[in-house]
């Protein structure tokens, strides 16, 4: 009973602790965010106030015109469209003319349809042309003398000068306002932060002692897994009835590399992943992980729904978007584990909602740009090429900052061209988001290709495990794929 209470004493630190390092993540997010929208308010105020001082300014800039340019100025453009006008309705009557010729044999006929058309013709071409010179003597009835036009200049100018001192002060005194918004956001900020800090601390240290109290097993855990491994599979075993689907199982995968699991089809490999990730338990063996304040975890211990709390994510050997949702919206799915609003609050719309919507679409689309997929951020999934969908599913396990990421036979379906650009985005992946890669794949070419380390197993057994080029030389590997002699 007292080391039921102790488990669960320790997750709800652990889930605490995880609160809160997310909220002081939300919080240094969030400004970036804030400032970016007063920046847009003020440009929005900047256009709005010179679009309401410009109409004042082209009414008081065209009394400046000469009486022939002001004639040109309102006369110009609908001139040009009555003959574009005239075109058309010119060119209807000779294509109705032609229409009636071809039924037309009697030569008396024809001539007076040509007859009935250049009357039509005259007749529109008079019509044109009247309301043309209705339209230039209507503009030319304005005489301005020279001096005048000069007193006009002269009150443009000095309009001119006074509407530009308006905006400039205008303008001044918002910006003022938006960077005093600014300042108090970075204060409110950097307390919120602070405080948040201080309760981490508080939740870390109680979490060191709840752990302390069972040093043995802190001390087993520890040197079982080394100072740079991120996970350990120890003694990995997993028995469906008769049938062992892993048959004590050891590896270690480094931080920051690219790790490979390879082996033939049966061999256990998603077995190994499904045992991670806790979809299945163990029958024996432990799974260790090392999370970012470097604390071993016994995943064993872990609900399947509670991994991803620690930093692990994983894809699966099929694409899983949502058809139904933008590529955007998919990402933000992909966060779902991060929020921190309820029903309630995404029901009415809340503040905090919203904040934090605002902050998981901000990271969704710096991640889709920094992938090269920004373009489809509104498209919907169905119709994509099935190579884009893959990165899109792996751009989606970076919305919740992973340390390690598992990927189930990611190259699945890929043409060549596809899965060289799979393989660029991995390690991008790799190096731009500090990420440990885990994955499982049957396309030699790829796994050759990026993995740092490759562990080859064969019916839930470890063949070899080593570089790239060590695991191609490798006998008992090329056996266990190619067959015996």
């Amino acid at each position: 009973m007292e080391k039921t209470n102790k488990i669960s004493n320790t997750f709800l630190l652990e889930k605490s602790i995880s609160s809160i390092e997310y909220q002081i993540e939300l919080s240094k997010a969030y400004l970036p965010v804030y400032q970016e929208k007063l920046d847009q308010k003020l440009d929005r105020k900047t256009r709005s106030l010179k679009k309401k001082y410009l109409n004042q300014l082209i009414e008081s800039e065209i009394e400046t015109l000469s009486n022939q340019d002001y004639l040109n100025h309102f006369t110009k453009d609908k001139l040009n469209k009555l003959d574009e006008e005239y075109y058309w309705k010119k060119r209807a009557l000779h294509t109705s003319f032609h229409r009636k010729k071809l039924k037309l044999t009697d030569s008396e006929k024809i001539d007076l349809a040509k007859k009935e058309l250049h009357d039509k013709e005259s007749e529109l071409t008079k019509l044109i042309q009247n309301q043309k010179n209705e339209l230039v003597e209507k503009y030319s009835e304005r005489n301005y003398s020279d001096e005048l036009l000069r007193i006009n200049l002269k009150a443009y100018e000095s309009l001119k000068t006074e509407v530009e001192d308006k905006v400039s002060n205008e303008l001044k005194t918002y910006q003022e306002k938006i960077e005093n918004l600014k300042k108090k956001a970075l204060e409110k900020s950097n307390a919120k932060v602070e405080s948040l800090e201080a309760k981490l601390s508080q939740k870390k240290k109680q979490l060191s002692n709840s752990l302390a109290l069972n040093p043995a097993e802190l001390e087993k855990m520890e040197s079982i897994i080394s100072n740079e491994a991120i996970l350990k599979i120890d003694g990995l075993t997993m028995q469906f009835g008769g049938l062992k689907a892993v048959d004590n199982l050891t590896f270690e995968v480094k931080k920051g590399e690219i790790f490979g699991l390879i082996g033939p089809n049966g061999a256990g490999k998603t077995t190994v992943f499904n045992c991670i990730t806790q979809f299945y338990k163990p029958t024996e063996g432990v799974v260790l992980y090392r999370d970012q304040n470097n604390r071993v975890l016994s995943l064993n211990k872990y609900k399947v729904h509670d991994v991803i709390q620690t930093g692990i994510v994983r894809t699966f050997q099929n694409v899983e978007l949502i058809w139904e949702l933008s590529i955007l919206d998919n990402m933000l799915v992909g966060a779902h584990s991060l929020y921190r609003s309820r029903f309630i609050h995404h029901s009415f719309q809340t503040f905090g909602y919203k904040r934090e919507e605002q902050i998981l679409r901000a990271r969704a689309e710096k991640i889709l740009t920094d992938l090269g997929l920004i373009q489809y951020k509104y498209f919907y999934p169905i119709g994509l090429p099935y190579g884009i969908l893959k990165r899109i599913e792996l751009a989606r396990t970076l919305m919740t900052n992973p340390r390690l990421i598992i990927l189930d036979e990611p190259a699945a379906g890929l043409n060549d061209s596809e899965t060289e650009e799979l393989a660029h985005t991995i390690k991008k992946i790799q190096k731009d988001y500090a990420c440990t890669i885990f994955l499982v794949e049957h396309d030699m070419g790829l796994v050759m290709s990026i993995c740092d380390t490759i562990c080859a197993i064969s019916f839930g057994k470890k063949l070899e495990i080593g570089s790239a080029s060590f695991i191609q030389k490798s006998k008992i590997v090329q056996e266990a794929y190619l067959g015996g002699e």
